[in-house]
């Protein structure tokens, strides 16, 4: 446990932050446990990704073990209506919560739920003495880099080349399932910050005008298009639509998949340190010297 954990002005503020989160987006967001209410998220996540029958990403049984053992579920309630829900396990002791997936329903979108979720979960795992929480996201998604590395104030800490395999639903397709571990440290500075409403900014224009050079960027064709990767800091593009992508042009999306599976990857690999996320499709990365 960390000193900040220690302090209870910490905790105190983390769950304001998260009562803010959760009225301004109007609903009411609460632990679950009973089957009714988790057989309800079961049906809410599947009509989010519309799997293949064989291929649900959580199941009734599965959540209710896992509450009943002590693990995060969560529903964002509009009324009585659920809106959103987020379900994570824990792992070992220096590895704190995994928070395994979250969703909100179409009619919910715009709000802010998954902010607010985020924020609810963060005040939880610090009443359990928990101060990190990691997660997965394909980093393809110009919106969940934007969301994780900009509205969370979390971390990048590894690249996963096809980590679940094919998932056979609405939103992968069948794109191999490369996906970008996230660590948000939940007493940083960073997280503390944009929980009061106060994010990190990346300027990919800035940087570059300062020296910065895109490591990968899209042609005029919007394929992908490497250059060069030597100064300290180093952007990395992602397309601006990628789920539509896949549907009107499954090869122009693999080529993506590659490019950024490549370049991402390996920048990771030689020690550079993901900083954050222009919302107009950059990752920023500098270099160890």
């Amino acid at each position: 446990m960390t000193d900040l954990v220690r302090d209870a002005s910490v905790r105190d503020e983390a769950e304001a932050a998260a009562a803010a989160a959760a009225s301004a987006s109007g609903v009411a967001i609460r632990e679950l446990s009973d089957l009714a209410d988790l057989t309800a998220v079961c049906r809410l996540l599947d009509s989010i990704w519309r799997p293949a029958p064989d291929s649900r990403p959580v199941t009734t049984e599965l959540l209710r073990a896992m509450s009943s053992a002590g693990n995060y579920v969560s529903g964002a309630y509009d009324g009585d209506a659920l809106l959103g829900a987020c379900f994570g396990f824990f792992g070992p002791p220096s590895k704190g919560l995994h928070s395994h997936i979250a969703g909100v329903a179409p009619e919910g979108l715009g709000r802010g739920l998954g902010f607010a979720l985020k924020q609810h979960q963060r005040a939880w795992a610090l009443r359990q003495d928990v101060t990190r929480i990691s997660w997965t996201f394909d980093p393809l998604v110009r919106r969940n880099a934007h969301f994780n590395l900009s509205k969370l104030g979390a971390r990048a800490a590894a690249y996963l080349p096809d980590f679940y395999g094919p998932m056979h639903d609405s939103i992968n397709g069948a794109t191999p399932t490369d996906r970008l571990l996230i660590a948000w440290d939940l007493t940083s500075a960073s997280a503390r910050a944009a929980a009061l409403g106060d994010p990190p900014h990346e300027d990919a224009a800035a940087l570059r005008r300062h020296g910065a050079e895109a490591a990968l960027s899209a042609g005029a064709d919007g394929g992908p298009v490497t250059g060069p990767a030597g100064a300290p800091t180093v952007l990395v593009a992602v397309p601006s639509d990628i789920e539509a992508l896949r549907r009107t042009d499954p090869p122009l999306a693999l080529s993506w998949r590659s490019a950024l599976g490549e370049v991402l990857s390996g920048l990771l690999a030689d020690g550079a340190v993901v900083t954050g996320f222009d919302r107009a499709g950059w990752y920023v990365l500098t270099k160890k010297e």
